[in-house]
């Protein structure tokens, strides 16, 4: 553990390879079978998890073995008060968007009392209790200031948006889900023992990574909609509110957005940022964007059609070394016996070494 601590201070450092984070075998990112089971009842989530952690211990991957409660999307609207529902064979989605007295509510809710910082409390308590040491707990899922806004108000924020003006319901409801978002990460941190300016990230996966100058996490999925000009205004500023207090944070975004790519890699307090959909982008231009702005691109990168391993490794890393960028790679092509994994690691740290 130590040593891969300390390749992923250097790393962050800008010296040494970029990190590699192999499976440790084939699996949807989310097991959905019996779900609602699992997020209704810690001890099953974390027996859940800490199956897929215990698999990379002795795997050749640059991967630190991580478990959270995995409780979706809902988790900080949920401890703001809304309601949401956990189908069969589907993460949780969030019930019927509040009024606005109820969000005014959320905003000053205990969120120590909900069920779902129960459900976190429990998980963290079970993975302290098994002592298991060489897995990591780390933070659930916590959305950034305007996803949590669109949950909990639903999509009649498009409307409020247009309204503009610092003294519109937009900004207040804005306000009160920055208010949420900080609220929640620093109780769920503070049940960590985390320090508040790092942290330890596995992004949904069974394998993290360690962020020495960096404590958050947030995902804005929903800003894609948004013209950059409104991105620019409305956004950002509530992006670098949210992450600012712990000295950056780690971003994510699905669909298909060079602008907001643009924007959200040019903050300075956006150390790495991860694209749910990365075969829509050309990586050339990624990296290169990555590399101008000191941007750590930590995302799964897409495959050629009928690309083997190596040729995977040794396209990406060759376009590392060309731009300059830095990289912790989720690969989409791995083998999978141990030999080659390891043989692969080795190739991505010899292509992509300073």
């Amino acid at each position: 553990m130590e040593n891969k601590t300390e390749l992923h201070r250097r790393f962050w450092k800008g010296d040494g390879p970029g990190l590699i984070l192999i499976p440790p075998f084939k699996e949807e990112l989310y097991d959905l079978n019996d779900y609602p089971a699992r997020f209704r009842n810690p001890q099953l989530m974390w027996k859940s998890e800490i199956r897929r952690a215990r698999a990379v211990i002795d795997w050749p991957t640059d991967g630190i073995p991580t478990v959270r409660p995995n409780l979706g999307v809902v988790t900080i609207p949920g401890m703001g008060g809304q309601t949401y529902e956990t189908p069969p064979d589907s993460m949780p989605w969030p019930g019927k968007p509040l009024d606005k007295d109820s969000i005014k509510a959320a905003g000053i809710n205990d969120i120590t009392q909900s069920d779902l910082y129960r459900l976190i409390s429990d998980f963290y308590k079970i993975h302290t209790e098994s002592n298991e040491k060489l897995v990591i707990p780390y933070l659930p899922d916590t959305q950034g200031v305007f996803d949590i806004a669109h949950l909990l108000y639903g999509d009649e924020i498009f409307y409020e948006v247009l309204d503009g003006g610092e003294q519109s319901w937009f900004m207040e409801l804005m306000e009160i889900s920055l208010g949420l978002y900080l609220k929640a990460t620093r109780e769920c941190k503070a049940l960590l023992n985390e320090n508040q300016n790092t942290m330890v990230h596995g992004h949904g996966t069974e394998q993290g990574v360690y962020f020495p100058d960096c404590g958050v996490r947030i995902a804005e999925d929903t800003a894609i909609l948004l013209s950059p000009e409104m991105i620019e205004e409305l956004i950002i500023p509530f992006v670098k509110r949210s992450v600012e207090p712990f000295r950056g944070g780690f971003l994510h975004f699905c669909g298909h957005h060079p602008t907001i790519f643009s924007q959200f890699s040019a903050l300075s307090e956006i150390k790495a940022i991860d694209l749910g959909n990365p075969e829509k982008y050309d990586l050339r231009w990624l990296l290169e964007r990555c590399a101008e702005t000191d941007t750590v691109l930590y995302s799964r990168v897409a495959e050629e059609p009928g690309e083997s391993w190596k040729k995977y490794i040794k396209r990406i890393g060759s376009l590392v070394r060309s731009t300059g960028a830095r990289v912790i790679l989720r690969p989409k092509v791995f083998p999978d016996n141990t030999i080659e994994c390891k043989e692969m690691q080795e190739l991505w740290h010899q292509i992509t070494s300073w």
